[in-house]
């Protein structure tokens, strides 16, 4: 356990304007350690974080991401007479100039300000929410839609579903966990749409959908909000990368408009609401007609079934394999998670048409 002397002396290496008075625990931590650091007097606060090098290998390379990618937004929010200040997360930096420090531990730590009288969100309840929701991840994209500059890769092949098929064909070679022979329904669901998924990314790969910028982690409680309700910025930078904007508008949809939880065992919960997928869609394009290219707006409705189906196969993947990447609460929690997300799929696949109708009238 790290004492807050011991986070004081990791603070103090970064330039914090205002002297520090305390420093406390702030959030669950699931993946990072993230600390409140109080100021004295009118000074800003800040957040402090040690980075999970578990999941993030490379931590210098992703803060050089969220570096470029931030200085890249703030420069939009300065020309349109924004609040850089709270209409961007702002990196703190070491007084020369890195946006990291590594401890004796061999741990990486870094500082952003805090954005006094933000507003966060656990779950979007209303298509209002939605809608906002929507905006929020519009506005972030709209903001980079011509940021050109190479993103390294933190997390390789992250939403990449070739790659991702390399590894669930070696799963299925080595059966570690012996369970194979009782999920001949379950690799069905992922045989009979292998070829249309491929067929998908391919054109992410020959360029006829473009590259962007992409978040990779587009659920609500990832955006900042102020107490009228409208947007500030995004945050929680540290999966930015470079793929398909399609992805994070079917991650968005997967988690905003699923009637249901993950993994919920009660599979007549689960439905795609098409009440919060069109406020979704309403709020993300209104952000983006601009800026989305004639290929892009033909697949958008698509990338809700790509991402939903990925995360199928990553589940059930985990579960062949023996439970090794996600937390599970019980031996069947993957499984769980896999008949959830399929049900999930199943619905996003029953209602295709309609989506495609939504997406085609709002880009008019």
């Amino acid at each position: 356990m790290i004492t807050e002397a011991e986070l004081k002396n990791i603070a103090s290496h970064f330039s914090i304007e205002g002297r520090i008075e305390s420093i406390e625990p702030l959030g669950a931590g699931f993946i990072n350690d993230t600390f409140r650091i109080r100021t004295a007097g009118d000074a800003s606060d800040y957040i402090l974080q040690r980075k999970n090098r578990q999941i993030f290998p490379d931590v210098p390379s992703m803060m050089d991401n969220i570096v470029a990618v931030t200085g890249h937004i703030r420069s939009k929010v300065e020309a349109a007479g924004g609040d850089v200040r709270r209409e961007v997360l702002t990196v703190v930096t070491t007084p020369d100039g890195k946006a990291w420090v590594r401890d004796e531990r061999g741990e990486y730590w870094t500082v952003c300000l805090f954005i006094d009288g933000s507003v966060t969100y656990d779950r979007a309840d209303t298509p209002a929410l939605a809608y906002k929701g929507g905006e929020g991840i519009g506005l972030f994209q709209s903001q980079l839609s011509d940021f050109t500059r190479p993103l390294a890769e933190t997390i390789k092949g992250f939403h990449n579903i070739r790659f991702r098929f390399g590894q669930w064909d070696e799963a299925v070679a080595r059966d570690a966990a012996g369970r194979c022979k009782e999920l001949a329904r379950e690799m069905e669901w992922i045989a009979s749409r292998r070829d249309e998924m491929l067929g998908f990314w391919s054109k992410v790969e020959d360029g006829t959908i473009p590259m962007r910028v992409t978040h990779n982690d587009t659920k609500i409680s990832n955006i900042l909000f102020d107490e009228k309700g409208d947007v500030l910025c995004v945050i929680d930078l540290d999966t930015v990368m470079s793929s398909t904007s399609l992805n994070d508008f079917g991650d968005a949809i997967r988690t905003f408009a699923n009637t249901g939880a993950e993994d919920d065992r009660n599979l007549k919960n689960v439905s795609l609401d098409m009440n919060m997928f069109r406020a979704y869609t309403e709020g993300y394009i209104s952000k983006r007609r601009s800026t989305l290219a004639p290929s892009e707006r033909e697949w958008l409705a698509f990338g809700a079934r790509y991402i939903v189906y990925e995360q199928v196969l990553r589940f059930l993947m985990d579960y062949i394999d023996g439970d090794t990447y996600y937390k599970i609460a019980s031996p069947d929690h993957n499984l769980v998670r896999t008949r959830a997300q399929y049900a999930l799929l199943e619905s996003i696949e029953s209602h295709y048409d309609e989506m495609c109708e939504i997406v085609g009238n709002l880009t008019r």
